[in-house]
């Protein structure tokens, strides 16, 4: 495939608003993306079809039920740059920010990591500590960072061994500023999930903190995010 043929898939609105629903990487049904793009059930099919045809996609059945997920995370990296190039035009936008666009903003899920202030201001804090080394096109993790994390519950040398990129900068759309992806990206937002520090909202890719997450980010990364 070229990138004429995947700018030609990715460039059809319906077909653009179910890649981006799938960037908070869920699985969901061809019922729940046709509801996300506002078109009907069988439409959504043949859109789904070419998707997964090109390798954007991956499906996957369980019962009388198909679901479908981003292909790879470097789907989703070429999604969220794209994000990045169109939102060059945001100050040109009349329309003033709603709730969800502040939302988004302060906090959402990227693929399998975390973006917006909260995702950057994670990367600021390790990186100011001396924890992580990001460079243009990877980041390491020094010995002082694998002490930080591992008090904070992150096996670094597990996370490592994984078949994955183990840690890249990812430029966040909406800050401008690189958030931490790959292995360890993935490794910090889980921590803050099974630490109850963050929640998902329903039907959407905002993560909401939670007051134990807010305590918790002022102790542990000298993070302060606004309720």
């Amino acid at each position: 495939m070229n990138l004429a043929e995947v700018g030609n898939l990715v460039g059809d609105l319906a077909r653009a608003q179910m890649l981006t629903a799938l960037l908070d990487g869920r699985a969901l049904t061809a019922g729940e993306l046709a509801w996300c793009a506002g078109i009907m059930p069988q439409t959504a099919s043949s859109h789904l079809a070419k998707l997964q045809g090109a390798g954007l996609l991956a499906m996957e059945k369980q019962g009388r039920h198909r679901y479908f997920r981003l292909s790879s995370p470097t789907v989703a990296a070429m999604l969220e740059s794209m994000q990045v190039v169109c939102a060059v035009d945001a100050p040109r936008r009349i329309r003033p920010e709603s709730r969800m666009d502040r939302d988004l903003r302060m906090a959402r899920s990227c693929y399998d990591h975390l973006a917006g202030v909260l995702g950057v201001s994670l990367a600021d804090a390790l990186t100011d500590r001396g924890a992580v080394d990001l460079a243009a096109d990877g980041g390491v993790v020094t010995p002082v960072g694998r002490k930080i994390l591992a008090e904070f519950g992150i096996d670094v040398d597990q996370l490592s061994q994984q078949k994955r990129c183990f840690c890249r900068p990812c430029l966040d759309w909406s800050e401008r500023r690189h958030h931490i992806a790959g292995a360890l990206g993935k490794g910090l937002s889980d921590r803050l999930f099974d630490l109850g520090w963050v929640e998902r909202i329903r039907d959407s890719r905002v993560i909401r903190v939670t007051p134990e997450g807010r305590r918790g980010l002022k102790k542990t990364f000298a993070i302060d995010h606004p309720a």
